[in-house]
This record gives C-alpha cells, sequence and structure tokens, in this order.
C-alpha cells in the first residue's frame, strides 16, 4: 500500500489526496470533472480493494474538494458498481 498522509490526527491515502490536488490545481474552476473521477475511481481501486482508509479518504474527498453535479454522479454510481461486483 501506498503512504499515509494525516490530517487533523486521522489517516487518508496520501497518493488518492496527491491525485486529488494535482487535478485540481491551475485548472478551470478548480472543481472535479468526470474525466477528474474516473482517474480518482482508478486510484481507489487500483488495489483490488475498497479499503476503509481508501472508504475516508474519498469520504473527505468529497466533502473537501468541488465537483461537478456530473463528476459526483459519476464517481458514486461507478464505486457502487464496483463494490456490488466484489
Amino acid at each position: 500500500m501506498g503512504y499515509y498522509k494525516t490530517i487533523d490526527g486521522k489517516k487518508y491515502d496520501g497518493e488518492i489526496i496527491e491525485l486529488a490536488d494535482k487535478l485540481t490545481e491551475g485548472q478551470g474552476d478548480g472543481r472535479l470533472s468526470v474525466d477528474d473521477a474516473k482517474q480518482l475511481l482508478e486510484a481507489v481501486l487500483d488495489g483490488g480493494a475498497y479499503t476503509d482508509i481508501e472508504k475516508d479518504t474519498m469520504a473527505y474527498v468529497r466533502e473537501n474538494y468541488k465537483w461537478t453535479d456530473a463528476a459526483d454522479e459519476h464517481f458514486r454510481t461507478e464505486i457502487r458498481k464496483a463494490a456490488a461486483q466484489r
């Protein structure tokens, strides 16, 4: 597993936080697009399991980063599909 990033005393997946930062940095209005959501989904599912740390990390990203409505819908739909297949 990759490295962790601690924010306010809670451990998160550092690679996912870093990716979210990179995707919103200097890009248009700073919101995560559907393409960004696809990249985040790929990062979450790369290990073959949606771990508790990854779930907490994505909850943090969903709360603290701006998403387009389409990106939010895409991510939530795809993560549910992936969870149902496991």
